[in-house]
C-alpha cells in the first residue's frame, strides 16, 4: 500500500493510492495515518479494503500532499552511513552508527517550499531512505527488527553546514530548521519493499543530478539500524529513522555548492516516489 495525507497544513486527511495512481480518501476508516493505522493490526485492516470502493479525491493532481505520517515523536538520523559520503567529507567510515536527532518541527510535505534559514550561506541537500516504525520497539534483535517496521519513505535531510559544523558542536543545530524535513510523498508499506537494501536513490538541483546511489552500499542496513537504535531509546509507531545519504552533497563538491533562493530540488527513491521543493529565502533575508 501507498499511504498518504493530503490537504492544507494542519488539516490533512488520510488517503491511499490505488493501483492506477489515483488518490482515494481513507477518512471513513481511519482518523489519520498515525500509531493505530501503522500497527500490524491497523495495516492489515487497511490492506483488506477494496481501494476501488473508496472515494476518489477530487482535483487530486493539484492537492497538496502533507507528510505521510502524523504525530511523529522523533526523527533519528544516521550520519556517514555511506562510505562514499564519508570520503567526500573527509570523515572516517564509522565503526558504529553515528546518531543525531532532527526536530519534528522541521517536517513538511514532499513538495512544500524549503526555507533557507536567516543568515544561512551553506544550506545543503541529502536524499535518504526513511524507515518508519510501526510497533513500540525496545532492544529488538537484528533478526526481528524489520518486523517492527511499517514501511519506507523518501526523506530530504536538508542541512545547514555552518550551523552543523561551525557553531560550537552538535549536528542538531544544522538539521532541525523549519522546513528541513520533507517526508513522502507517501509511505510505502514494507510488503511492497521486499529488500530495503536494493533501492536506487537520486537527487537533482535545477536539473543537474548530484546524487545517485543504492541502499546496498549503506554501511549499516535498515535491520541493523532499527536494532541498534532501539538499544538506546524506545522507538514509537510513526518514528522515522533517516538512514544516511550517498555522495554528492553540496559540502563535498569542489568547490562546495549550496542552495540559494530560486533553486529547485528534485529527488526520489525507486518505488517510493519523488519529491520536488522550491528553495525560498527566509522572510528576514528577503526584505
Amino acid at each position: 500500500m501507498k499511504l498518504l495525507r493530503y490537504g492544507n497544513p494542519g488539516q490533512e486527511r488520510p488517503g491511499m493510492l490505488d493501483a492506477d495512481g489515483r488518490l482515494r480518501d481513507l477518512s471513513a476508516f481511519v482518523a489519520d495515518i498515525d500509531e493505530q493505522a501503522l500497527s500490524r493490526h491497523g495495516l492489515s485492516q487497511l490492506a483488506a479494503l477494496d481501494p476501488g470502493s473508496l472515494p476518489i479525491v477530487a482535483d487530486s493532481d493539484s492537492v497538496r500532499l502533507g507528510a505521510p505520517v502524523a504525530r511523529v515523536s522523533k526523527i533519528i538520523c544516521v550520519g556517514m552511513n555511506y562510505a562514499d559520503h564519508a570520503a567526500e567529507t573527509n570523515a572516517p567510515v564509522p565503526e558504529q552508527p553515528v546518531l543525531f536527532m532532527k526536530a519534528t518541527t522541521a517536517i513538511v510535505g514532499a513538495n512544500d517550499d524549503v526555507i533557507i534559514p536567516r543568515g544561512s550561506v551553506k544550506t545543503d541537500w541529502e536524499v535518504e531512505l526513511g524507515i518508519v516504525i510501526g510497533e513500540v520497539t525496545r532492544d529488538v534483535s537484528k533478526a526481528e527488527a524489520l518486523n517492527h517496521v511499517a514501511g519506507y519513505l523518501v526523506v530530504n535531510d536538508v542541512s545547514e553546514r555552518a550551523f552543523q559544523l561551525e557553531h560550537g558542536g552538535q549536528w542538531d543545530k544544522g538539521k532541525g530548521c523549519d522546513t528541513f524535513g520533507p517526508l513522502g510523498p507517501w509511505l510505502v508499506t514494507k510488503d511492497e519493499v521486499p529488500d530495503p537494501q536494493n533501492l536506487d536513490l537520486w537527487l537533482e538541483v535545477n536539473g543537474h543530478r548530484y546524487q545517485r546511489g543504492n541502499t546496498r552500499t549503506m554501511v549499516f542496513g535498515a535491520a541493523h539500524l532499527v536494532s541498534y537504535i532501539s538499544r538506546y531509546m524506545t522507538l514509537l509507531p510513526g518514528d522515522v529513522i533517516s538512514s544516511g545519504t550517498p555522495a554528492g552533497v553540496g559540502l563535498g563538491l569542489h568547490p562546495p555548492t549550496y542552495l540559494k533562493p530560486g533553486d529547485v530540488m528534485e529527488l526520489g527513491i525507486a518505488g517510493l516516489g519523488r519529491q520536488r521543493q522550491r528553495v525560498v529565502a527566509h522572510p528576514a533575508d528577503a526584505r
